[in-house]
């Protein structure tokens, strides 16, 4: 009887803890069911550069999706041209919800795919906010209406700059460390130094072979070799053409003497070998892994188009302890020329920017979301991360990351499936409205500089800097046509100045990379600036001329 009774009970028992685990299974299958029940707003985007998709189950990304009830899609440009892309867009008449043509935006809107704005900036004070009305007056189209939004041109409260985010003469630390840190000026400097490095130091540790110079001439990315006469006289990126400070005169720097200068010398230089034999015909993935691998010593760019693929992957793989990340240097044509390499103040890009397509049935929401994300607690997810995961905050209320949240930030797989930076919509820079911390890591001084690997602060040190600006010298920005490149940019391909502006750039695309390899440089020369001329460059630069004389016109009336 005892035992039939024990029986009963151990039977009993095992009954109720079924029972519970069935009942605690059951709800965790509620709390599963629940998560995956979680709906979104959906909105496409696409962007005319290329970019990395994020994995579906992205970290921040869904956590912003929980904030807003809202979740972009975003696509990017693939082996096609922007120009392409557009056209197969404009072709079908089925748009994203949200689109950055970047120079083909003017032909978005011309062709009516676009959506006027205006109203919806007036209704949201977050995204007004974001420029002056001068600022937002300037984005007005031949219909008096505002049809995108500039995503990179804001800065909040007081500028924070560390890096260096535009184009230079870059170098590895290691090259200079080598040479003893020497002070290195003029362009003759620059290659005369990777010349003797690479004579010394041919191959990188594991026996492959050091690249000493390359040029990205991939698609519009071009720039990396047709713009650097401008910097070498001592002018900043006005892009399009030099503007004289003085007379606003609008000078062509396609045909300077520094022209004829700078392109002889990348001529003698793959010559000698010092010029990446594969350089006119590398895609932009090629390029980026080369630098990625650290066999590159040098090159022009900007920053924005190499580092956060490959200087992340250098700091990654470790190579930035052997010295193969890249410091700018103020590189002229000659000594004794002040360089504007980089200027303070953000600079106003209203050529392009986010748009709002034809396509999107919801336009009120769309435009919440920009406003939703331009909110600091969400800003500061997009780009500083998760507190305790990405950051730490001190007891001053200062941002922080570990060296362990560091390394996590540069892994290429990390960063799909965690980071969701929502980075070609609008943003700010400078000062959170905590007024302590800086609206990015990058710009956050103490952070940027103890994230620093020691040769690079070694590097930094040695030439009397805690920054890549200060490596360069900074220059307030020379006057209110700056940047007059955001004209050209936007120019109507069917105008005179549009179509000279697109025939010059299909004859330099064309042309430079043959002037570089030229066994002949003084005849090839002669062919492309006949070649050239016969694009009627003045129709542009007259156009050019009549831009900068309106803006600072324009600038005067609102000043009074």
């Amino acid at each position: 009887m005892k035992k039939a009774i024990l029986v009963l009970a151990i039977v009993f028992l095992f009954c109720v803890i079924g029972v519970g685990c069935l009942v605690n299974k059951s709800d965790d299958e509620k709390e599963d069911a629940q998560v995956l029940d979680k709906t979104y707003k959906e909105f496409t985007a696409f962007f005319a550069v290329p970019g990395t998709e994020l994995d579906e189950n992205n970290v921040i990304q869904n956590l912003i999706a929980d904030s807003t009830g809202i979740k972009v899609h975003e696509k990017w440009l693939g082996s096609e041209t922007a120009y392409d892309a557009i056209s197969e867009l404009l072709e079908s008449g089925d748009y994203p919800d949200f689109v950055d043509a970047g120079e083909e935006s003017v032909r978005m809107y011309e062709a009516g795919a676009l959506v006027a704005l205006d109203d919806y900036i007036e209704k949201y004070p977050n995204v007004k906010e974001l420029f002056s009305q001068e600022q937002w007056d300037s984005l007005r189209q031949s219909d008096g209406h505002i049809y995108w939004i500039p995503q990179f041109s804001s800065t909040y409260g007081k500028e924070r700059v560390c890096v260096h985010v535009d184009e230079a003469f870059w170098i590895q630390t290691r090259v200079l460390e080598w040479a003893g840190y020497p002070d290195i000026h003029t362009l003759d400097q620059y290659f005369d130094l990777i010349e003797r490095y690479y004579a010394a130091k041919p191959t990188m540790p594991d026996g492959t072979a050091v690249i000493p110079y390359t040029i990205l001439c991939d698609d519009w990315r071009y720039f990396c070799l047709e713009n650097a006469p401008q910097f070498l006289d001592g002018y900043p990126n006005d892009g399009a053409a030099i503007v004289d400070p003085q007379t606003h005169k609008v000078i062509d720097y396609n045909t300077t003497d520094t022209a004829v200068k700078y392109f002889k010398k990348l001529n003698e230089e793959y010559k000698k070998g010092i010029v990446d034999p594969e350089f006119y015909k590398q895609t932009y993935d090629e390029y980026i892994a080369k630098l990625s691998s650290g066999r590159v010593l040098g090159m022009v760019d900007q920053w924005w188009d190499f580092a956060y693929e490959a200087e992340d992957a250098i700091r990654h793989a470790g190579l930035d302890d052997e010295g193969c990340q890249y410091v700018p240097l103020p590189i002229t044509i000659r000594e004794g020329i002040t360089n504007q390499w980089h200027n303070s103040g953000s600079v106003f890009h209203g050529s392009s920017g986010l748009a709002i397509t034809k396509s999107c049935k919801d336009v009120d929401k769309a435009m919440g979301f920009v406003s939703a994300l331009l909110e600091q607690d969400i800003h500061n997810l997009r780009y500083w991360g998760i507190e305790g995961v990405d950051y730490v905050i001190d007891d001053n209320g200062m941002f922080k990351k570990t060296k362990g949240m560091r390394k996590m930030a540069y892994d290429t797989a990390y960063k799909k499936s965690h980071f969701c930076q929502y980075n070609y919509f609008p943003q700010w820079l400078g000062t959170s409205r905590d007024g302590i911390n800086a609206m990015k890591p990058e710009g956050q001084e103490v952070e940027f500089y103890d994230g620093l690997s020691d040769k690079v602060r070694k590097c930094l040190t040695a030439y009397d800097a805690q920054t890549y600006v200060e490596m360069l010298g900074s220059n307030p920005s020379p006057g209110p046509w700056y940047p007059i490149y955001t004209y050209a940019q936007a120019l109507s391909p069917s105008s005179d100045e549009g179509e000279a502006y697109h025939m010059m750039t299909e004859c330099k695309q064309n042309y430079l990379p043959q002037v570089v390899m030229a066994n002949n440089f003084d005849e090839t020369w002669a062919e492309y600036i006949k070649a050239y001329n016969s694009c009627h460059p003045e129709r542009f630069l007259n156009g050019l001329q009549n831009e900068v004389n309106r803006r600072v016109e324009a600038a005067a009336d609102y000043e009074q």
